[in-house]
């Protein structure tokens, strides 16, 4: 899967979207986790997601991957509608997998499968799921409410999703490439940090912002913050937090973790009175986190800067390196 640029989106997307209903608070808006339409004096909050660049653990990313865009908003993800596009090589021992690891996660998060679909797709060599989560609260987090005075705060570490699909999909390359089996079983395991639900919906009450970083990592997803909340944020790359396995399995394949599908990280922005607060909350719940730069006013887009000093200026869309290699080696 590679996303459309954003521009693309503003032209040929944004521009065909029915009618304009007075009762959507948020729709289709570059950066915005998830849409937001009220109901009576509640915020029902929605979004759907495929996973089509995992082989292994499909049923839990489709499940995890969705439901943290309902969380990043302030709301409890409840309800799921999942479809699944099987090949036909897949089988019902097969898909009792995807189901486990479906059943697994909705008991973790608290949620429910309500609906959806199952079939057998001419045309594709493995399996697509895509799901919708839908949560309702009594109030809602945007990604575009990041303000200059802010401090930008990120949850455990980057590239936690890049890290356990390359060591699931690539580990016979790894290995090839002098990365042990014992550093390759461990990202495995990174796949069950992949949810930021807890931390959300602690901080929810005093973030002025919350995203969820996918495709193209850390860097696009606090791009998306900076664009829809229209300001500049400058990012201290040495706060930045990098486990050693994923420093070693990105630097055995020469790409970079902060380009790469980081769900398990939070980004939110809290005002500096609110800081002390948010880290005593996540202290308590066991996890961990990083004040890694500030908001300030300026033009859209982020200052990566060290000892002071700006690196690099990074605007525009970045695209996935993981995703990159990944169909590079599926032929698409």
């Amino acid at each position: 899967m590679v996303k459309l640029s954003n521009e693309a989106l503003r032209r040929v997307v944004f521009t065909n979207l029915g009618i304009a209903d007075p009762d959507i608070i948020i729709g289709p808006r570059v950066g915005e986790d998830a849409a937001v339409v009220r109901v009576g004096d509640k915020y029902l909050v929605m979004h759907t997601d495929p996973i089509t660049g995992a082989v292994e653990g499909v049923g839990w990313f489709a499940i995890n991957i969705v439901a943290n865009d309902i969380a990043v908003r302030g709301v409890k993800p409840r309800w799921f509608l999942l479809t699944l596009l099987l090949p036909r090589n897949v089988g019902e021992d097969g898909i009792r997998v995807i189901m486990s690891d479906v059943n697994r996660a909705l008991i973790e998060l608290g949620g429910s499968l309500v609906g959806g679909h199952t079939e057998y797709t001419p045309g594709i060599d493995r399996v697509i799921a895509s799901t919708t989560a839908i949560g309702i609260g009594n109030r809602y987090v945007t990604t575009s409410g990041a303000k200059p005075g802010d401090l930008v705060l990120i949850t455990k570490y980057v590239a936690l999703e890049g890290t356990a699909v390359l060591a699931n999909d690539f580990g016979e390359e790894l290995m090839g490439k002098g990365v042990s089996k014992e550093i390759i079983n461990r990202a495995r395991a990174f796949l069950r940090e992949i949810s930021v639900v807890k931390e959300a919906l602690e901080i929810a009450d005093i973030a002025n912002s919350m995203h969820d970083p996918t495709e193209g990592g850390l860097l696009q997803g606090l791009l998306e913050v900076a664009e829809a909340s229209n300001v500049r944020l400058r990012i201290n790359i040495d706060k930045i937090p990098i486990l050693p396995e994923t420093r070693l399995i990105f630097n055995a394949l020469g790409i970079d973790p902060l380009k790469s599908l980081s769900s398990g990280t939070l980004i939110a922005t809290v005002p500096r009175n609110q800081v002390e607060v948010a880290m005593n909350r996540l202290e308590k719940l066991g996890i961990n986190y990083s004040v890694i730069g500030e908001v300030v006013n300026g033009e859209p887009g982020i200052e990566l800067i060290s000892n002071g000093r700006v690196l690099e200026e990074v605007h525009g869309f970045i695209e996935d390196e993981v995703m990159r290699l990944w169909h590079l080696k599926y032929g698409e």
